[in-house]
């Protein structure tokens, strides 16, 4: 017989676990599993992030890699709160390199079409500088 194998997964619908809302209007936004309803559907509570206690299907979450620990199923509001606010979950998420590439990117779709022209100014002055020392170390390993 062989062994058992552990497990490549680490982030499993639980009770806690922190999630990012991927669709509808609180999209972007963390929350975290109050309860899981059945195998489609979970209840969600951001008390801390604005997003209404309500259910939502799984395809419509992320899992992240945080959850709070010993939270009790069917929560209410402030418990959450409290648990989210004990474990530093939003302060996690904030130096997460996750939340800072979708913080870029919603920069970057904010830009204005001179903020794009100065960015474009800016690389090719970089680029300019690059090119000039590159060459100038060309001709003095030559």
């Amino acid at each position: 017989m062989p062994s058992q194998q552990p497990s490549t997964f680490k982030r499993f619908v639980e009770v806690g676990r922190v999630v990012l809302v991927n669709d509808g209007p609180s999209a972007g936004k963390l929350a975290v599993i109050a309860e899981i309803i059945d195998h489609n559907r979970a209840l969600i509570d951001g008390p801390t992030t604005s997003v209404p206690r309500q259910q939502i299907p799984y395809r419509n979450l992320i899992l992240t890699p945080y959850t709070l620990a010993s939270l009790p199923r069917a929560a209410g509001s402030g418990p959450i709160k409290k648990a989210i606010e004990k474990a530093g979950v939003m302060e996690k998420w904030e130096q997460s390199g996750w939340a800072k590439k979708l913080a870029a990117r919603q920069v970057r779709k904010n830009a204005s079409d001179f903020d794009r022209f100065k960015i474009q100014l800016a690389k090719k002055s970089r680029r300019d500088l690059v090119r000039k020392a590159y060459v100038k170390e060309k001709k003095a390993s030559a």
